[in-house]
């Protein structure tokens, strides 16, 4: 059953990409939407199991890897104040509306509070896709929204752990804070000093692809120790194929993890979103659904833009930025996972939640696709108008 699911998974998402760049869309789009179609919701071919779920999350792990190896390392370090602003922006409009929001429908103090803090959760796996599509993961907005995301991640699991302490969790700031302190040191020294070694060790190996594999390996176990720090594991392989982006052997591995990856890995992660969709009850919450998408969408777009441009983007850029951070991805079901075990939400804002995320997921990549041919118009705009003028 898995080979036959594997098998209309792969044939599916390639078909709906190209359908989906020939109307003018991110090939990404076409196939999460063709996840919901061969997903119990519609067709029922392909099921959510344990085995397509693991598949999936080695996509998005090798996903964030590839564009950790893509990262110009001189341009994330000029790119950091912006991130930094992106990041915070962010956070506090997404937080201020699902707070308010929260309070009108009439939840605690403590319940609205989460609500924001799950609206202020960034993935940012779907638009690194779309960003290699447009050409774009290596321009200051692509690294920008990549330096945005991690601060994102490390900001909304500390709220996450201040959150939860009031809430009467058996959880203590200090400690989560010095986790992830410890992740970033960690990581930076392995990087610096283990990981060039270590390729360079078994380069001359007679082993087959030594070096493939000793990056896969470096991935997985960054991935891992940021998981057991409470970082998110995608932002981990980030940060290990930023490790690696810095080596002579760059060029080889993303090659070879390129094609492994994009071969089943990611389109399973693409398709497997829209696998995990279920409309069963969603008619009784549609209204709630509608308005916590639009709120999801809209405070995130604003939040981040209006970080990117007190960074010195243009509007067209800024907004590109701001809607390359919309998508909400796994890393607000986690959180919403959380919220479920400690009763900050009930099941049935549990779904509703799922659906919304699900929402930001499908949008962000024709919002990205829109601002960004916005930005390169005004730039081109921009050097006809200086030639007329030399």
């Amino acid at each position: 059953m898995l080979i036959l699911q594997l098998a209309a998974i792969l044939l599916a998402s390639k078909l709906a990409g190209d359908i989906s760049v020939k109307l003018g869309q991110p090939s990404v789009l076409g196939k999460l939407l063709v996840g919901i179609l061969l997903g119990p919701a519609v067709l029922g071919i392909v099921t959510d199991t344990d085995i397509l779920s693991e598949i999936s999350n080695i996509g998005v792990i090798l996903l964030m890897f590839i564009a950790g190896l893509e990262t110009d390392i001189d341009e994330f370090k000029r790119t950091g104040k912006a991130s930094a602003s992106v990041g915070v922006f962010g956070i506090v409009l997404p937080f201020t509306g699902g707070y308010l929001a929260g309070l009108m429908m009439n939840l605690t103090g403590i319940e609205a509070a989460f609500l924001g803090l799950l609206l202020s959760a960034t993935s940012v796996s779907i638009s690194v896709q779309s960003l290699k599509e447009m050409n774009q993961l290596k321009s200051r907005e692509g690294t920008t929204i990549l330096g945005a995301a991690v601060i994102d991640d490390v900001l909304v699991m500390i709220f996450l752990a201040f959150l939860l302490s009031m809430a009467g969790g058996d959880v203590s700031l200090a400690e989560v804070a010095l986790k992830k302190v410890i992740f970033f040191v960690v990581a930076i020294l392995v990087a610096w000093k283990v990981v060039p070694l270590a390729l360079k060790f078994l380069a001359p190996t007679k082993s087959t692809e030594a070096v493939v594999s000793t990056a896969l390996v470096i991935c997985f176990l960054y991935a891992y120790f940021a998981e057991m720090t409470g970082v998110a594991g995608i932002i981990g392989a980030y940060v290990a194929g930023l490790a690696i982006s810095v080596t002579d052997y760059k060029h080889k591995v993303f090659e070879k993890i390129d094609t492994i990856a994009y071969s089943i890995f990611v389109p399973v992660f693409f398709t497997s979103i829209g696998v995990a969709v279920t409309f069963t009850g969603i008619g009784d919450d549609i209204d709630l659904i509608i308005y916590l998408s639009i709120l999801a969408v809209l405070t995130k777009l604003i939040g981040s833009a209006i970080g990117a441009k007190l960074s010195g983007f243009g509007w067209n850029g800024s907004f590109g930025i701001g809607s390359g951070m919309v998508s909400r991805g796994e890393v607000a079901l986690i959180i919403a996972a959380i919220g479920l075990d400690e009763m900050l939400i009930t099941d049935d804002l549990f779904t509703t939640v799922v659906v919304v995320v699900l929402v930001t997921t499908i949008m962000t990549p024709p919002l990205m696709k829109f601002f960004f041919n916005r930005k390169e118009k005004e730039e081109m705009d921009g050097q006809n108008k200086a030639k007329l003028k030399g």
